[in-house]
């Protein structure tokens, strides 16, 4: 049973991450519409966020990060939690597809930005500008998350062989996100 709930889980984080690049690329060369674009692509990228944010990445991986906010100083703090004997109960394929697809997401937007300068097409990157926002800041703290240093392992192994990603990635994000 809890290898068909997981399954499910990741078809939905497959289908709401896809979706909003999807309505992207099609809504560029299809629709032609800006503005329709824009408000689909921003609707679908927040779902996305939160459906990763705070049930994906909380049933496939046991991990759930969130900012509180000190009403009385207005200090913001991360808090940042990892569920207890995941690693041992975990599913080492829910776990493996969690992380590629959590960095592979930002990637593509960047290849997205990359392709609008080029075009020149800017007034559209703003809509890339927003999702690099969102997959890049779940990327990150997901990551700050895993205390065992899993997501920077699997990444790097998937990605390059060796730790380098995970030296790049925590030297230059170290400092953005430190607990309090």
């Amino acid at each position: 049973m809890r290898t068909l709930t997981t399954t499910v889980l990741a078809i939905i984080r497959l289908t709401t991450s896809t979706a909003s690049l999807a309505m992207y690329i099609l809504g560029y060369y299809v629709f032609q519409s800006f503005i329709l674009v824009f408000i689909l692509t921003a609707l679908l990228l927040a779902s996305d966020f939160y459906y990763l944010k705070n049930i994906a990445g909380r049933r496939l991986v046991g991990l759930r990060w969130w900012n509180e906010v000190n009403i009385q100083t207005g200090d913001s703090t991360w808090v940042f939690e990892s569920a207890e004997g995941r690693g041992q109960n975990g599913n080492k394929t829910d776990n493996r597809f969690f992380w590629i697809a959590v960095y592979a997401q930002p990637a593509w937007w960047v290849l997205i930005a990359i392709w609008s300068v080029f075009s020149l097409k800017i007034k559209w990157l703003s809509i890339v500008v927003i999702a690099l926002v969102l997959t890049i800041t779940n990327a990150i703290a997901f990551s700050r998350c895993d205390k065992f240093s899993q997501a920077s392992n699997l990444a790097s192994t998937a990605f390059y062989g060796t730790g380098f990603a995970r030296n790049v990635a925590g030297s230059m994000f170290s400092r953005v996100f430190s607990r309090s």
